[in-house]
């Protein structure tokens, strides 16, 4: 018996220095509340850590603050993250538009046309529900995580990590810590009627704020003995904060968190309150200046953490490292499965993407595959998780939602030249064959425009592709003499038309096509000279068209450009020329002849508020075989017609010549959101081709005032023409069809 307690004496001896020394160094958590775009300022908080040499044991985080803990957690540093944070578009982020630079080209060219898109399904029009799903969230998370995609641990990360939601069924509190990390970060920050909710297991869950915005417990139940608690929320709104239905489903929804709260935040050893009363959840606009803030915020909170820091530097730590190479994170996929598809093939969504198995990639890489097939529009959203057999070898297995195969759109729009339009369309997909897309629009109202076309998809990646269709435009335009209108007359043209193109990604596509064209005139308003009648012609022609611009509205960056190298042949004329009314000879040559089109824009960005561009635009009519009804038009700010080229300074074919070109030089100032100030000068030069060349010129001014609204622009213009020597207004609204 004295041997046994003497041996449990020595054992005591021996091992009791060693678990004191575990326990010297106490554990430091950190929790992150939620709050929307105010949680960005949760970044300065994790760079003055970083600075001050702070190591985190635990992170705990609620909505905006666990997409910035987990960040932190998987071994992104401060700096990494505020890098992350400023460079992220949020509007695109968390917005259900489809980003312009994934649509496919044929797309691109359909893309804003209508104001509303409403889907048609069993016989019924849909009203859209204003949730957002979150395609882009879902790519953004996957590329962030991916160097993480084989954890299903969370406290395996290189700091432990929890958040936190809620049971959309029961309302309660749900501890997320296992699983997918993007899923669980999007079921964190689904807030109620602005997200879709997210299926976890058998449970649907919402935003864990709505019963735990500030998990203070349960990092203490992780095992933190210092907690940091940083919290951007100012709690239930007051009454006349409160304008709208949003704003009282919100309130009523975080009436249980309200309580929790007092709760939690007496369990802080450190209370970071950043209230942030110049923003709300969804400031996101202005993330720059919330990410300064909480910069600011950090920088004086960091003399206590160094304090802290110093005081336990003597003590064992943790050992974490921020490494650069995440981005950089590869997988080497063995095999896919799709799934969700009802109306589409896995082979058509594989081969819309352009995805072969048995290579390696990057998230980076996944998400243009994906972003390709979500470009054709079959598909409402796409997400993808990973199987993994090991750290770098996996199975992908892709979630899609299909978009309804029938869409109803509308729009309206004015010009001075056009008038007041109503514009309808009906677009349907594999309507009549699989891999394809019919259309029909309309436009009803001063003038009439039609439009229809069939487009078939070809090939194996679905990147060639075959267009058939009929447009007809009937519209009146003013002729000129001197810069002075004279007259009018009606133009009603018709073309039927049949291309083959090749897009190899979503900003090129080159095709080869043929048109019948039919043009008709006849005098709305009598001039002394007029044309009245119609010819017919057949055109073959080449094209390409590129596009890298990142919006069609105000891009900020990126070219357009559209080249059309054409020879016109076989026409047939019926035309009359008139003089004073009467007949005379007819003086017009309906022979073959070749022609040119170039239409290009340039957009730089210049700072945050200024763009400047520049844009060439040129026809050329070769021999003299041509006549003047086939003539350039010039003038008007936007395209409209057939044979236009835009001029700053005069109005719509206040000038017409057989061969012109005009470049143009513009600054863009958005001062505040949706506010434009545009300034436009131009130069064109025109009649420098053929045996009646007189090379002559003309320049032109356009300020334009442009606010961008639901429905499209709007946009005044004061302009002006050296030559013509007359300020001019030219006004846009809405969408042109």
């Amino acid at each position: 018996m004295i041997k046994f307690s003497f041996a449990l004496m020595l054992i005591c001896l021996f091992t009791l220095p060693a678990r004191a020394q575990e326990k010297l160094r106490p554990k430091i958590g950190i929790t992150l509340s939620g709050g929307g775009a105010k949680g960005l300022a949760h970044i300065g908080i994790l760079k003055a850590i970083d600075s001050a040499g702070l190591k985190i044991d635990y992170i705990t985080g609620t909505s905006m603050g666990a997409i910035v803990g987990a960040l932190y957690a998987v071994g992104y540093s401060g700096n990494d993250i505020e890098k992350i944070g400023r460079e992220i578009d949020w509007d695109q982020l968390f917005g259900n538009q489809i980003s312009f630079q994934t649509l496919s080209m044929e797309e691109k060219e359909q893309y804003s046309r209508f104001a509303i898109e409403l889907p048609y399904v069993n016989n019924k029009i849909k009203l859209q529900t204003g949730v957002i799903k979150g395609q882009e969230l879902n790519l953004k998370f996957a590329e962030l995580f991916f160097h993480v995609s084989d954890v299903r641990r969370f406290d395996q990360f290189r700091i432990p990590f929890k958040c936190m939601a809620t049971d959309l069924e029961t309302g309660n509190l749900v501890v997320l810590d296992t699983g997918n990390i993007t899923t669980a970060l999007r079921a964190t920050m689904a807030i109620p009627s602005i997200f879709s909710a997210v299926s976890v297991g058998d449970k649907k869950l919402v935003d864990g704020g709505v019963v735990r915005n500030f998990p203070v417990k349960n990092v203490k139940e992780m095992g933190a003995d210092i907690v940091i608690g940083s919290n951007v929320s100012m709690g239930l709104s007051a009454k006349d904060k409160i304008a709208n239905p949003i704003d009282v489903i919100l309130q009523m929804a975080f009436f249980k968190e309200a309580s929790d709260f007092k709760e939690e935040k007496p369990l802080t050893d450190y209370y970071i309150y950043q209230p942030m009363e110049k923003y709300n959840m969804g400031s996101f606009t202005s993330s720059d200046a919330i990410l300064d803030d909480g910069l600011e915020t950090g920088r004086a909170w960091y003399p206590v953490f160094k304090k802290l820091a110093d005081s336990l530097n003597a003590l064992p730590a943790p050992t974490v490292t921020h490494t650069d190479s995440i981005r950089n994170h590869t997988v080497f996929i063995t095999g896919y499965e799709v799934t969700g598809l009802k109306k589409t093939s896995p082979i058509f969504f594989v081969h819309l993407m352009n995805f072969d198995d048995h290579k390696t990639y990057t998230a980076a890489q996944i998400n243009r595959s994906i972003r390709r097939a979500y470009g054709s529009r079959y598909y409402s959203n796409i997400s993808y998780s990973l199987e993994h057999s090991s750290p770098d070898t996996a199975r992908i297995v892709f979630n899609v939602e299909e978009n309804p195969g029938t869409h109803l759109k509308a729009g309206l729009y004015y010009t001075r030249f056009r008038g007041i339009n109503v514009n309808l369309n009906l677009t349907s997909r594999d309507l009549f064959i699989h891999n394809s897309r019919s259309m029909v629009s309309l436009s009803i109202g001063e003038s009439i425009q039609l439009e229809a076309e069939h487009l078939q998809y070809l090939g194996r990646i679905k990147n060639i592709a075959f267009q058939t269709g009929f447009r007809l435009d009937n519209f009146e335009v003013n002729s000129y003499s001197d810069y002075k209108a004279e007259g009018s007359y009606k133009q009603n043209y018709s073309q039927l038309f049949l291309n083959f193109q090749n897009s190899g990604n979503n900003k090129v596509a080159a095709g080869i096509g043929s048109a019948f064209e039919y043009v008709h005139y006849s005098p709305a308003i009598r001039s002394a000279a007029e044309i009245k009648g119609n010819f017919t012609n057949f055109k073959s022609y080449v094209y390409m068209k590129y596009n890298s611009q990142n919006q069609i509205f105000y891009p900020t960056r990126g070219l357009k450009m559209n080249l059309e190298l054409a020879h016109v042949y076989d026409q047939r004329p019926r035309i009359t020329q008139l003089q004073n009314g009467q007949p005379v000879n007819n003086t017009l040559n309906f022979g073959n002849y070749s022609r040119v089109y170039f239409d290009g824009s340039l957009f730089t960005a210049l700072g945050k508020k200024f763009n400047f561009f520049t844009g060439l635009q040129a026809g050329i009519n070769f021999t003299d075989q041509q006549n003047e009804l086939n003539d350039f038009l010039i003038g008007g700010i936007n395209g409209s017609f057939r044979n236009q080229i835009k001029f700053a300074g005069l109005q719509e074919a206040t000038v017409n010549s057989s061969s012109a070109g005009v470049l143009q030089l513009g600054l863009r100032y958005n001062p505040i959101n949706n506010v434009y100030l545009i300034g436009r000068v131009n130069g064109l030069v025109k009649d420098f081709i053929g045996n009646s060349a007189s090379l002559s010129g003309l320049s032109g001014y356009a300020l334009t005032f442009a606010y961008r609204t639901p429905i499209g622009p709007l946009e005044l213009s004061a302009m002006y023409s050296d030559q013509s020597r007359r300020l001019q207004s030219y006004v846009l609204f809405g969408i042109t069809f």
